[in-house]
Formats: C-alpha cells, structure tokens, sequence
C-alpha cells in the first residue's frame, strides 16, 4: 500500500497545526497550508508546506496542482479553515456576510472542486470539512456564522451525495468550541470552560481519515457532548 498523502488547509491554526500533526504521526504524508509560513514555521520538518490562500477561487487550482508536481496526489483533504463573528441578525452587515461566507463555506468549495480529479484518477479518497454544531442547531448571538456554518453542512450533503459513486467519502466534523490560541484570546473563561482541545478534535478527524469507508458512511460527525 502506498503511503497515502493529506492536504490539511487552514494549517497555521490550532486546529490545522493539530490536525497536520496527528496525520503526520499516523503516517501519512502531509501537506499543510496556510496563507503565511510564519503560521507553518512550529510544524515538524517532515510535514511539506505551501502557502496560499483556499479563500481565493483561483488559488485553489494551482495550489493542488502544486501538491501534485512537488508530492502527488492526494488521497486525502482536511478543510479546517473557518472564521467567527459574533452577534444577533439586526448586526450582520453585507461586508461580513459576504466576507463569511468566502471563509466558510468558499474555501470549501474551491479545495473540492480542486482535488476531487485527482482523486478520481486514483480511484477515491477522503475529504474532511470542519463545520460546527451551530450549522446544525440554531444558537442565538452569531447570526452571520451560524448562516454560513449551516451553508457549508448543506454544501456537504451534496458533496456527500455527488461524490459517492467515485469511492470519494465525505465528512463533516462538528465541534460545538475549541479552545484555541485564538479563542481563548477573545472569548472568556467561563464559555472556555466546556470547550474541547485542538488536539481531541484533531485525534477525531484522524479517526476519520484512517478509518475504513464502511465504518465512517455517517456524513456529520459531533465533536461535543450533547
């Protein structure tokens, strides 16, 4: 069996540079993406890096067709790009819906359009979203995110549908918090408190992208206690 190649996008967050990290020990080759590669600098040696930015549509063509000519093509994608903004729907602007929108739901989008030829060339593969349970379950107080949240789990439904026939399994994970560099600079202790690790989610999606297809048909995939 060859060793099988992952493209873990939004690599220089917590949850990116966690995900990379337990793909990586579970030895897969890994190619971590982000658009800085001061983002990417802590990251083991052995892990290929690339900067770009997956938000922009036309970066995601050349960037796995850059995979392709420097690693090969991939078996597997980890999407975990993803931003927050917090308040009710009187707040959400056109700016920062739009901008969401691009984040949440367009890298996604893009990176699959992108890699999903390589894959059927190699007969299937694996692609792995990070949504979150507010694309799920409505929560008052991030109108703007949980519309987006809920766009990208719609997106891969039908991702889920159209790309079964390929051998090409869809996932998408739902933390309800992860306590992150980032959020734990914004958000306070007291909604931290419940929050899961980068690392537990990250040993979630490693879970998916090892296992076998038939064990992990199930589309979403929570990542809270309910």
């Amino acid at each position: 069996m060859h060793e099988r190649i992952a493209v873990v996008a939004g690599a220089g967050g917590g949850l990116g540079q966690a995900t990379a990290r337990a793909l990586h020990s579970a030895g897969l080759t890994v190619v971590a993406v982000d658009r800085t590669d001061a983002n990417l600098a802590d990251l083991p040696a052995a892990i290929h890096r690339v900067v770009a930015d997956p938000t922009d549509p036309a970066t995601a063509g050349p960037l796995l067709d850059r995979v392709v000519s420097e690693v090969g093509e991939p078996d597997v994608l980890v999407n975990t790009i993803g931003a927050h903004a917090f308040g009710d729907f009187r707040t959400v602007t056109p700016e920062e819906l739009h901008a969401l929108m691009g984040v949440n739901l367009g890298a996604a989008l893009w990176l699959t359009q992108a890699v999903v030829p390589h894959m059927r060339r190699k007969g299937g593969g694996v692609i792995v979203h990070t949504g979150a349970r507010s694309g799920i379950e409505p929560t008052a107080g991030a109108a703007a995110y949980g519309i987006t949240k809920a766009a990208l789990v719609h997106l891969a439904r039908i991702l889920y549908l159209e790309l079964r026939p390929y051998g090409i399994r869809v996932n998408i994970i739902l933390p309800q918090l992860i306590a992150t560099a980032a959020n734990r600079n914004v958000l306070p202790p007291s909604l931290l408190a419940g929050a899961t690790t980068p690392e537990a989610v990250a040993d979630v999606i490693r879970s998916v992208v090892t296992s076998d297809s038939a064990a992990m048909d199930e589309l979403l995939i929570p990542v809270y206690d309910a």
